[in-house]
């Protein structure tokens, strides 16, 4: 397939146009051209709209995004951020962790206040300590 609309875009990705835009301007994805006022892309901008679909998703900022991308547009992965971002999200299921099993257990105890209970008060004492 050649080259496609930005409405078409917008119809097979989900994507708004005006994040298509946005992300244009930040360097993100490119357009090839114009016909006429409308912007339209090639299909590699799909793969890069998912890429940045994920990125975000994993908690990127934008600016981090933008640095995966070689200036020709292919990925460029910082393995070392991806290390990074992968220990981060491993603190984050482990606080998140702490916090279900601390709900979890308020939800069945039998003490007759919370704060009476032992385990109660050592989740909470990991979850702002």
């Amino acid at each position: 397939m050649g080259e496609l609309g930005i409405g078409e875009v917008v119809r097979r990705s989900g994507v708004p146009a005006s994040t298509l835009r946005y992300y244009e301007e930040r360097g993100l994805i490119g357009s090839v051209g114009r016909r006429g006022l409308t912007r339209v892309f090639d299909q590699a901008v799909f793969q890069r709209l998912a890429l940045i679909s994920v990125g975000r998703a994993a908690g990127f900022t934008l600016d981090e995004i933008a640095v995966m991308f070689a200036p020709d547009g292919s990925p460029r992965l910082d393995r070392a951020l991806l290390t990074a971002k992968a220990d981060e999200l491993d603190a984050t299921i482990r606080r998140l962790t702490v916090m279900r099993d601390g709900l979890r257990h308020a939800a069945s105890c039998p003490a007759p206040s919370h704060m009476e209970c032992p385990k109660f008060r050592r989740l909470l004492e990991r979850l702002t300590g």
